[in-house]
Order: structure tokens, then C-alpha cells, then sequence
């Protein structure tokens, strides 16, 4: 004999989740930068080299002096002559006023002027050592240099930060369920005899 039964079949709901995780994209641009160099202010001022040579006493030693120094040498010498001259003379004038002490004036004086002094033999066409005279004055620079400070301009540029939201979205997979038979209720013919 059968028993009557009752038999049920269940299933559960389901739900299913989706999720798009949020994104989160940051750009960083480079900053904009300018720089400038100008060039330095530079000046410069040279004070030319001198150089002198005075050849003067060479060429006095050599007798070719300029017209000038040539008339002012005679006019020295003439000058030194007749002072001597005038010296010799008052010196012999002395000598013969003196007559009355010894000796004979008239013809030691007389020996003396007679004769020409004897020329002293040399060459007369080199100069004196260190007779040209030279004087250098060296040049001078003087350099002044003004440094400018380089021109820098910055610009920060923000970064660019793009933020999309994340997303969550439920929905039922499966739906419960409950079925639930009965069986063996009613006996069969088959079963009833």
C-alpha cells in the first residue's frame, strides 16, 4: 500500500549583483616655463701704448745737431772762448805787471801763444753709450662687465582629474520557487482490489 505524500520542491531566490568599479583618471601637464638669457653688457676702454725715443744726445755726439741746438752750441762755445779769452788775457796782464820777480813773462808768454794746442785724436762720429733715450708706457684696458640675471617665467597648469562614478546594479538571477505535488491521494482501481 502506498502512502499518500506530499512533496515540494523549493528553490531559492537569487539575486545578482553587477558593479562597474569607479575610475579615476589624473593628468598632470607640464608646467609651461620661458627663460631668457640676456647677454651681458660688456665695455671696454684701451689706453693706447706709448713709446717715446729722444735721440737728441746721440745726435749731439755725432755734431748733426737741428739748426737751432747747432746755433745755440756755438753761441755757447763762443760764449766759453771768449770768457776764457778774457781770462787768459787778465792772467798774462797779471804776469807782466809782476815783471820784477823772476822769471821772464814776456817769453814764456810769447812760447805759448805761438803755438796752436794739438788736437786730440778720436773718432767723433759714435755716440756716448745710453745716448738714445726710450720710454715705454704699456697699454691699458679696462674691461667692466654687467652681468643681467636670466628672465624666468613660470605657469603651473592644474592637473586634469576625471572621476567616473562606479555603478552597482541588482537584479534577481532567479526568482524563488515552491512546487509542491501530492501523490498517492486517491488509491487505483488497480490498487483498490
Amino acid at each position: 500500500m502506498e502512502l499518500p505524500q506530499i512533496r515540494m520542491q523549493s528553490q531559492q531566490a537569487r539575486i545578482a549583483i553587477d558593479t562597474q568599479p569607479a575610475r579615476q583618471e589624473m593628468i598632470q601637464p607640464k608646467a609651461d616655463l620661458s627663460i631668457q638669457q640676456p647677454r651681458a653688457e660688456m665695455t671696454m676702454q684701451t689706453t693706447p701704448a706709448k713709446l717715446t725715443i729722444d735721440q737728441t744726445q746721440a745726435w749731439e755726439d755725432m755734431n748733426l745737431r737741428s739748426v737751432e741746438r747747432l746755433n745755440e752750441k756755438i753761441a755757447q762755445d763762443g760764449k766759453q772762448a771768449a770768457l776764457e779769452g778774457i781770462g787768459r788775457r787778465a792772467a798774462e796782464g797779471t804776469e807782466l805787471m809782476k815783471i820784477e820777480n823772476k822769471g821772464n813773462p814776456l817769453i814764456s808768454q810769447a812760447v805759448q801763444n805761438a803755438h796752436e794746442p794739438m788736437k786730440a785724436l778720436g773718432i767723433k762720429f759714435i755716440p756716448s753709450a745710453f745716448a738714445v733715450k726710450i720710454h715705454y708706457q704699456p697699454s691699458e684696458v679696462q674691461i667692466d662687465v654687467k652681468p643681467n640675471k636670466p628672465i624666468i617665467e613660470a605657469r603651473v597648469n592644474k592637473p586634469e582629474v576625471n572621476y567616473i562614478p562606479g555603478d552597482v546594479t541588482v537584479s534577481m538571477a532567479n526568482y524563488q520557487d515552491l512546487q509542491i505535488d501530492f501523490v498517492n491521494l486517491f488509491p487505483t482501481t488497480a490498487q483498490a482490489k
